[in-house]
């Protein structure tokens, strides 16, 4: 009864958190659509010290309330004058909680890339507008086969959607197995990690393509567990989750890996996807590593 009592409380908090900047938010979300050349700078800025303000509160909520311990890593050198392009495994939806704890107001506040349809979501489209998350626009190979006249269309529409990051800095967020870890996903896929799936290297390369020239570093960041059960939003909030390591390397990115043709070029193509899994292979020994510490 406990534990619902708490998941309850946290629940209506979080809620109430976000119901009170929201307003705010939208307000400055209207004012973006109207206002003329710097004033509208200005108004992304308004909207993003929201939006980090909305998470400071959600990490002293968690912080007051339940006691999950935080096990941040790394990330000494983190800076919010820097592009990042953040590359993580998922599991859980504890996941993004724990991406805000390590990373809000440490970097510039993360940004995922969605699907262009998405920006018609009731208030949530307008939301993400707001924040700057890059809308992107994939053609289909079949439809492509149709109309081969927009062929590198959808890169150029997605590389409009990132102009704003060329005056500021952005941290975008890839999780390269496209889903959350499970061990059915796993054996469905036969994947040859011991702790993820199988990474997609075209979602990676989409992102170089459309903003390499743009991002400074990689963070390769490791979610952890150490107890046996990936848990889930609701055990996090009714304080069963004892214990989250989030382990963050700081990368170079290197330019070769956004100057070719990702589609059209095998050498390339070969290229990208050999880096990400030998990323693969490191951070699935980085989880065994991690996860013996509790032994």
């Amino acid at each position: 009864m406990r534990r619902l009592l708490t998941g309850c409380f946290v629940t209506l908090l979080l809620l109430l958190n976000t119901l009170l900047l929201i307003g705010p938010l939208l307000v400055f979300a209207l004012l973006k659509l109207v206002l003329p050349g710097r004033y509208r700078d200005d108004a992304s800025k308004a909207v993003m010290w929201i939006a980090e303000t909305w998470a400071e509160v959600d990490k002293l909520i968690f912080r007051l309330f339940i006691p999950t311990q935080w096990d941040i890593r790394g990330g000494d050198d983190l800076r919010r004058d820097t592009s990042y392009l953040v590359i993580s495994n998922h599991q859980s939806w504890v996941d993004i909680p724990a991406l805000i704890q390590a990373l809000n107001r440490r970097t510039p506040f993360f940004k995922f890339f969605l699907k262009k349809e998405l920006i018609w979501v009731p208030f949530l489209g307008l939301a993400w507008w707001a924040l700057d998350y890059p809308f992107m626009k994939r053609y289909t190979k079949a439809f492509l086969a149709k109309n081969p006249e927009l062929a590198g269309k959808d890169l150029q529409i997605t590389k409009a959607a990132c102009e704003l990051f060329k005056r500021q800095p952005v941290t975008v967020v890839n999780y390269l197995e496209g889903t959350r870890f499970t061990a059915i996903k796993s054996n469905q896929q036969q994947s040859p990690f011991t702790h993820l799936l199988k990474p997609k290297a075209g979602g990676v390369a989409f992102v170089l393509a459309a903003m390499g020239e743009q991002l400074d570093a990689i963070l390769d960041v490791t979610v952890v567990y150490p107890q046996q059960k990936i848990p889930g939003f609701w055990n996090l909030i009714c304080g069963v989750v004892p214990r989250v390591i989030i382990d963050i390397k700081t990368r170079e990115l290197d330019p070769a890996l956004w100057q070719g043709d990702y589609e059209n070029d095998p050498l390339f193509r070969g290229k990208v996807q050999n880096w990400v899994n030998q990323l693969w292979i490191e951070k699935d020994q980085r989880i065994d590593a991690l996860r013996a510490e509790r032994c």
